[in-house]
């Protein structure tokens, strides 16, 4: 009689159980990169007043205390996605998260302008390596279809409780403990994860050759996207037609022409291999997250300026009064993994994005002087927000799909870089809209006042959050044109696939 194999039966339990550490391990360190990063995006707003009575800013010079970060950020996801390929998740994570996290140390440590802002665009620097690596590390950990779409939910929710709770935990940190405690926040948070990384994640295994990182490639990309973001910003102080914004987007646009044509032709080792984009998830992806993009990110601010110029609201009113939009993003981004497991990617993508238009029109509808907050923010404000926050995790799930391992870093630069120009695009031009509208309102009515009048602001607002609406519209139009079509929903696959933390990248290795 052969004697029982109690090994193997013992063994198997065992690595299952370290394969399910390693995963709850990639989930945490990759929500909480999300988390520091978008928070950061939204955290310093509120404290801008207290920073220029503290470090004597100038009324010119105190917007770049967000624009700093923003430029820097946006101008280095590229690079960001292509280092994580190349040097691997654990590598740029904790670079990433070290870069970040001393930055913001640094911040709350500032005692001129001059600190503070080179600390700021080294922040976006930090997140700029950060953000891609948190993306890419979650797609090839999870490789099953379903698991992977319920994993994008709970990133996309942990990041949209990052950017609803920004305002609100800036004005309670300002006010209790001063502005510095806005820097100062997230340095545990990233303590914790440099630990956590530096002790779980499995060191990337020596390749036979390393790849070479395209240096002239990213100096294009970054001054091109840099200069684009930074015309794009400061057309709403400056306006469209001077000299500084045009000169600073016809630059941007050219570099960033020079940069394709050297990553088509020149480059031996392109920073952005052009290749991807004949994926039609890929593409697809892109351009959906563009026009959503465009029609989403200005709404915060949005509402936020309609409580304050219109009803009068203090900040931090405002910021509790954004708080029911918030609660129905997460409430989005978490049904939004089971959503697309039900309906498919392409099919959630359409009705998310239908949804968040429809709430965009509600609030156009309800918006007014005499608007009611429960049916402008409250319901209408709830409505988009769960369309948008949801329709963030399908759109990644196709425009991440079909991508080989040794890309993965590269696709989530790509979506994330056009999210970020999107925001920042979408915020401009939708704030100039409004100002254009208040001001040809106010022109139209000479007697009521002029353009910061109640009425004319009331009227600009409903203006842009129409335009958001027909942006979120168009995103779902695309997606139901050009997005693949999904033959049947996302199955759990029956077999786990070999090695669930799939990649040689971030699967742990026994013995380690």
């Amino acid at each position: 009689m052969r004697p029982p194999v109690r090994g193997r039966r013992a063994a198997a339990p065992r690595r299952d159980e370290h394969v399910r550490r390693h995963e709850r391990l990639v989930m945490a360190l990759a929500c909480a990169g999300s988390f520091v990063v978008i928070l950061d995006a939204t955290i310093v707003s509120v404290a801008l007043p207290d920073i220029r009575g503290s470090l004597a800013f100038s009324t010119a010079a105190l917007p770049w205390v967000v624009n700093a970060y923003t430029l820097a950020f946006a101008g280095f996801l590229l690079l960001g996605g292509r280092c994580a390929d190349v040097f691997g998740h654990r590598a740029m994570l904790l670079t990433g998260m070290s870069v970040f996290t001393g930055a913001s140390l640094l911040g709350g440590l500032a005692v001129t302008p001059v600190t503070l802002l080179a600390a700021r665009a080294v922040q976006g620097l930090g997140g700029a390596l950060l953000a891609p690596v948190t993306l890419s590390l979650l797609t090839t950990t999870f490789t099953d279809p379903a698991r992977r779409a319920r994993v994008l939910g709970t990133w996309s929710a942990v990041g949209a409780v990052g950017a609803a709770s920004g305002p609100l935990v800036g004005g309670a940190l300002t006010g209790w403990a001063g502005w510095r405690w806005v820097f100062f926040v997230v340095v545990p948070l990233g303590a914790l994860a440099l630990i956590g990384a530096a002790r779980g994640l499995p060191r990337r295994d020596a390749p036979g050759r390393r790849p070479r990182l395209d240096v002239v490639g990213a100096a294009l990309a970054t001054a091109g996207l840099t200069g684009v973001v930074y015309a794009v910003t400061h057309a709403a102080v400056a306006g469209w037609t001077s000299l500084e914004v045009t000169g600073a987007l016809t630059g941007g646009l050219a570099l960033l022409g020079v940069f394709l044509l050297h990553q088509a032709r020149w480059s031996r080792e392109p920073l952005l291999a052009l290749g991807i984009f004949r994926s039609r998830a890929v593409s697809s992806g892109n351009l959906v997250m563009l026009l959503h993009g465009l029609g989403f990110f200005a709404s915060p601010i949005l509402l936020s300026l309609y409580l304050q110029d219109v009803h009068g609201w203090t900040p931090l009113r405002s910021g509790l009064g954004y708080l029911p939009v918030g609660v129905a993003m997460f409430a989005g981004a978490r049904a939004a993994g089971p959503l697309t497991v039900l309906l498919g990617p392409r099919r959630a993508v359409v009705t998310c994005c239908l949804i968040g238009a429809a709430g965009f029109a509600g609030v156009a509808f309800f918006l007014g002087v005499d608007g009611s907050y429960v049916l402008t923010v409250v319901v209408s404000g709830c409505v988009f927000g769960f369309g948008t926050g949801a329709a963030f995790t399908p759109i990644t799930v196709v425009a991440t799909s079909g991508v080989p391992p040794s890309r993965n870093g590269l696709a989530a630069g790509v979506l994330n870089t056009v999210r970020q120009t999107s925001g920042a695009i979408g915020l401009a031009v939708i704030s100039t809209v409004s100002a254009s509208a208040a001001g040809n309102w106010a022109a139209a009515h000479p007697g009521r006042g002029g353009a910061d009048a109640p009425h004319a602001l009331a009227h600009g607002h409903t203006v842009a959050f129409l335009v958001s609406a027909g942006c979120v519209a168009a995103a779902a139009l695309a997606a139901a044109l050009v997005m693949p079509r999904s033959h049947r929903p996302l199955r759990r696959a029956r077999e786990r696939t070999p090695g669930t933390a799939g990649s040689p990248q971030g699967r742990p290795r026994a013995g380690r």
